[in-house]
């Protein structure tokens, strides 16, 4: 899970996702040091659970937005918590996923699809390797939902398509979605930096309390990279307010073991 705002970014939690086929075998567990306790839990499941650490430990304040990508959007169970619990989000979902409108459930391709032309807009989700990166963006209302769909479309390959569920307590610009949805990119740069810097994936490890600890300090030695830059570049200085700060879980790359099978 990182940890995404306009100062910098660093990896704030982490969890080790355990298939079926080491949680059902306890012998194998057992050898490789996982408990009795240790049950399989899906990965929306084991982001559920690092968002309960973080609210617990610093309350509601500390999540002003939520992203993550599809393999969360389409989780049944983790936008209802995220519901429950008041967190602003943007995620990634299907092209199938089901929107409620006035005249019943429709896809949330079908729904780009009837969208009047007018409706996109032309903006930048930041800066990448190669300049702005420009995407035309289009915010739906299906009307009897309480969701909102974000649709992003590619300028070079009109045909190509991202969309997004979006739920939020208070009026937001399409300017502000556009930002937390593409946040979810900070994972990942944060995930190469650490590797490059701190020896995040530079481990062969074997059993389970030796991955956490490996991860662990690597994530500490990025979080102190992270804010050491911060301090030096003066940003406390700025007499602007930022932007949101945003909390974004991908644990596809985090929740892989060498070694282990996984």
């Amino acid at each position: 899970m990182a940890y995404v705002s306009p100062h910098g970014r660093a990896l704030i939690d982490r969890e080790l996702y355990l298939p079926t086929s080491w949680t059902d075998d306890r012998p194998r567990c057992a050898q490789a040091g996982i408990g009795e306790d240790v049950e399989f839990a899906t990965k929306p499941k084991l982001a559920q659970r690092m968002l309960e650490r973080l609210l617990s430990a610093h309350g509601p304040q500390a999540v002003p937005w939520f992203t993550a990508d599809e393999a969360y959007g389409d989780n049944p169970g983790l936008r209802p918590w995220l519901d429950a619990h008041d967190i602003n989000y943007v995620m990634a979902v299907s092209c199938d996923a089901r929107f409620t409108t006035p005249t019943g459930p429709r896809r949330a391709d079908e729904l780009a699809a009837s969208a009047p032309k007018k409706g996109w807009q032309r903006l930048s989700c930041g800066d990448g390797s190669k300049g702005r990166r420009l995407y035309d963006w289009l915010l739906l209302d299906p009307g009897a939902d309480q969701h909102l769909l974000l649709v992003r479309r590619s300028i070079f390959q009109p045909g190509e398509l991202a969309y997004y569920i979006c739920h939020f307590h208070r009026p937001v610009p399409v300017v502000e979605l556009v930002r937390v949805a593409e946040c979810r990119w900070g994972v990942e740069e944060t995930f190469q930096f650490a590797k490059n810097e701190t020896g995040l994936d530079h481990y062969q490890v074997h059993r389970y309390p030796a991955w956490y600890r490996h991860i662990t300090l690597s994530m500490l030695a990025a979080a102190f990279l992270a804010v050491t830059a911060h301090i030096e570049r003066g940003d406390q200085k700025g007499v602007h307010r930022p932007p949101a700060p945003a909390v974004t879980s991908e644990l596809g790359w985090v929740g892989s073991w060498r070694g282990g099978g996984c």
